[in-house]
């Protein structure tokens, strides 16, 4: 049997799964959500959520695995037999999602190098993205190298991999966020930017707007992926549990609203305040933000330095990712962190490929108007995550009971002062929440109305 590994103390804990936490949803998809739906409205809707159904499920899936000592594959069936399907759904979320992920890594690392030699103003050329993830080759050594340095990472360990690169990576991705929010509100017309993203719209708020912030805290806080089942197996007992998850929500939101700052206020100078380009959704990042950043003084080092940003998010959530699924297979079958962790290597590869030629000699793929990349996407995050989020509180609430999170939490100083809320939450709010989620997010993925 391999020896559990763990985190050094608190600090290592709280950057590692506040890196898993912050990635691309926090980076492009949070500030778009924001611009479209109210802006301060938003902001004021999603902070609600994190501290009330957010911080509920976090603590629920760090108490699981820290009182189990597994990961998703085992830790719901060690607590009750029945549940054992649980674990394996849980368990298929991040491997579906760790290739296509690293597809999508590996263009922000082609992104970067195009800012940094020079190359900003051929990036903000209007074919130039579908030109680039439309060929063969070029997408596919991008993301070989994404996987690759995920994959060196992970080999590292717990200890000397995951928390000494967290712990170099947040620092910076916070220092970065900061540097550049401060000189995109410097530019001309940037103070009618920040009104924008900050100031409540009420008029557009609505149902859709809820459930919009409600699904993006899928995104933003890697719930119902086992990751932090997994991260909560190698979190220590004298470890105050309850704080890390607040400190962790506050990272994740800081990282979130500094990534509006950064990209809002320039889109909207560059727009002139244009809401179709604003709300341009997952183009915005790759299309959008070459164009601004190419227009702007010094742009092509801003460029580099964001991508640079968006390349150490991307990187610690992929690997939480693929951590995670090492972790599912070590405790399966009891294989050594090596052994697991080429395996991996290689499946998320062979799993990867189709994505990445999804947009070229793939294209011709498609279902519901998706590429390949888009139904892992929808598969994953549309459908599984909702569904084990749910059967969670349902695990939590009604079979293991919520005593038993709470006593988990309670074991370092006997405290838990969210317990109340925490039951409330989990037993009866939650899961209604959820299954509206899971219905919205599959009818608007299939067209039947847009969020």
């Amino acid at each position: 049997m391999n020896k559990r590994s763990s985190f050094s103390g608190k600090l290592g804990f709280v950057l590692a799964a506040a890196g898993s936490a912050v990635g691309l949803g926090n980076i492009w998809r949070f500030p778009y959500l924001a611009a479209q739906y109210g802006g301060g409205t938003f902001l004021l809707i999603y902070l609600i959520i994190a501290v009330t159904f957010g911080f509920s499920l976090m603590v629920a899936e760090i108490a699981i695995g820290r009182k189990t000592g597994l990961s998703a594959i085992g830790a719901f069936k060690a607590l009750d037999s029945r549940f054992g399907f649980l674990g394996i759904l849980a368990s298929a979320v991040p491997i579906i999602i760790l290739p296509y992920y690293s597809v999508i890594g590996g263009w922000v690392i082609k992104y970067f190098t195009v800012f940094l030699t020079g190359g900003g103003s051929a990036a903000a050329a209007d074919d130039y993205f579908t030109g680039f993830v439309g060929s063969t080759f070029e997408p596919l050594g991008w993301f070989l190298l994404f996987l690759g340095a995920t994959a060196i990472i992970v080999l590292l360990g717990v200890e000397k991999g995951i928390e000494k690169v967290s712990k170099f990576a947040m620092p910076i991705l916070v220092l970065l966020a900061i540097v550049i929010s401060i000189y995109c509100l410097t530019l001309d017309g940037a103070m009618d930017g920040l009104a924008y993203y900050v100031q409540p719209h009420m008029e557009d708020f609505s149902v859709k707007t809820v459930l919009s912030a409600m699904g993006q805290l899928f995104y933003s806080m890697s719930l119902a992926m086992g990751i932090m089942v997994t991260y909560g197996s190698y979190m220590r007992k004298d470890t105050n549990l309850e704080s890390s998850v607040r400190q962790i929500e506050i990272f994740d939101t800081v990282i979130a609203f500094l990534a509006g700052l950064m990209i809002i206020p320039a889109v909207f100078v560059f727009s002139g305040g244009d809401p179709k380009i604003l709300q341009s959704g997952p183009s915005l990042m790759f299309v959008i933000l070459p164009k601004v950043f190419s227009s702007m003084p010094m742009g092509g080092a801003i460029g580099a330095a964001f991508f640079l940003l968006v390349i150490f998010a991307a990187l610690t959530s992929s690997i939480s990712l693929m951590e995670t699924i090492v972790s599912i297979f070590r405790d399966k079958f009891h294989w050594s962190r090596k052994n697991a962790c080429i395996f991996v290597t290689v499946l998320s590869l062979v799993l990867g490929i189709p994505s990445s030629l999804g947009f070229g000699p793939l294209g011709f793929i498609t279902w519901a108007n998706m590429t390949i990349l888009d139904i892992m996407d929808f598969v994953s995050n549309s459908v599984l995550m909702p569904i084990v989020a749910f059967f969670t509180c349902i695990f939590v609430g009604f079979f293991i009971g919520p005593k038993a999170i709470s006593d988990e939490v309670k074991v370092t100083n006997g405290k838990f002062v969210g317990e109340k809320l925490f039951t409330v939450m989990i037993k009866w709010i939650t899961p209604v929440f959820l299954l509206l989620i899971l219905g919205s997010s599959v009818a608007n993925s299939m067209g039947w109305f847009k969020l």
